[in-house]
């Protein structure tokens, strides 16, 4: 398959890379440090129309695809990767509306999401349902003509800024959890819908990540995605396709870390010469750009795939399946294992907050954990074969 990038995907990589370098980057130590919500990084993505990358045109999108956003993602990761999921968790908590949603749902809720005028979140993980996603808890019973949700998720990325929540709950608890679930949009403000916990988390400490509370939250029944019991293949095929993007934020990382591990290398003397001139180091990096390479092309490959088909449950083959979750293993593997190496051919440098690697090597720890940790990919891999 043919997935090199073309001269509009080409010019949307520079545009980006250039806003990550002038506008992302600079404030990039500070965002870390405050750990507070990035408002100003919203408004330039807004600005600069990049929420709508992967929306349909007739919602207000500029329908580039799922490889251009990629792209995107992978340019603002090696500046700054809170930035870069702000773009990764707009997707993920749209993806259900994607690939479910009836025509009303999308012009209620696309419009606003493609422009940046709203943010989504998805909410999913529970205390007890991580990467066994049929042991949610929370419930959604049918009351007239809409349902009550109780319940509640954690670890849900800006759930605390978004207008809109996609709520994955149980509607049918006599059945097994895959039977018996049910997605649900629902809105900021809605009477029973609060957040609790706001964590305080090892990397993208600018990327708020909180728990949702939910008591007696009532939910039209227009606002129930596709069918009543039908909400575990809306899930699951959402979490196969934006796994895509995260490969993307990983290989972002990765590459960030590399582009400063050389320049440190070549501009650090020691012994009367620079670092990079030391074969076993160039051995180092000479295995890192590898793997950053590998890591780019499993994931261009994987959001080729997707491109090739529609957004619907239907076509979501077992090829896709397994290309998004090699892409996903391989490039968040490979951002840990560099940025630690980044942080390595940095000696005491790469340990102290002064040097961007140290932050680098902290934000790649959570590619290999979110929307499925490495382990899970590797038995999404193997049911494929």
């Amino acid at each position: 398959m043919q997935y090199d990038l073309t001269e509009e995907q080409l010019m949307l990589k520079e545009t980006v890379a250039r806003i990550a370098r002038e506008q992302v980057a600079p404030g990039a130590e500070k965002r870390d440090e405050e750990a507070q919500f990035p408002w100003d990084m919203v408004e330039i993505l807004k600005e600069n129309a990049l929420f709508g990358a992967d929306f349909p045109e007739v919602y207000g999108g500029s329908e580039m695809g799922l490889l251009a956003l990629c792209v995107m993602i992978e340019e603002l990761a090696k500046a700054c990767a809170s930035t870069a999921v702000i773009l990764l968790v707009h997707e993920l908590g749209t993806m259900p509306i994607f690939l479910a949603g009836n025509s009303e749902q999308k012009s209620r809720y696309l419009p606003r999401l493609a422009a940046g005028d709203a943010l989504i979140a998805f909410g999913l993980t529970e205390p007890n349902a991580g990467s066994d996603v049929s042991s949610l808890r929370t419930r959604a019973v049918k009351e007239g003509d809409g349902y009550l949700l109780n319940g509640s998720k954690i670890f849900i990325s800006h759930a605390d800024v978004a207008e809109v929540i996609c709520v994955a709950a149980r509607t049918d608890t006599t059945v097994p959890g895959h039977k018996g679930t049910g997605v649900f949009i629902v809105d900021k403000g809605t009477s029973g819908l609060s957040i609790g916990k706001r964590e305080k988390k090892m990397g993208l400490r600018a990327s708020s990540t909180v728990e949702v509370v939910l008591e007696d939250v009532r939910v039209p029944a227009a606002n129930l995605l596709a069918e009543e019991n039908s909400g575990f293949p809306i899930i699951m095929k959402t979490l196969d396709i934006t796994r895509i993007p995260v490969a993307a934020q990983a290989v972002g990382i990765a590459q960030g870390a590399l582009d400063y591990a050389i320049q440190y290398t070549k501009e650090r003397q020691q012994f009367g010469k620079p670092l990079f001139s030391f074969q076993g180091l160039q051995w180092m990096m000479a295995d890192m750009a590898t793997r950053v390479e590998a890591s780019r092309q499993l994931t261009y490959k994987a959001a080729a795939l997707f491109e090739a088909v529609p957004k619907n449950l239907d076509r979501v083959s077992r090829e896709l399946i397994r290309h998004s979750a090699m892409a996903k293993v391989f490039a968040a593997d490979t951002a840990m294992q560099v940025t630690t190496d980044a942080v390595q051919l940095l000696g005491g440098y790469g340990y102290v907050k002064e040097y961007p690697v140290e932050r680098m090597m902290r934000d790649a720890k959570i590619t290999q954990i979110y929307e499925g940790t490495s382990q899970i990919q590797k038995v999404v891999i193997s049911s494929t074969l």
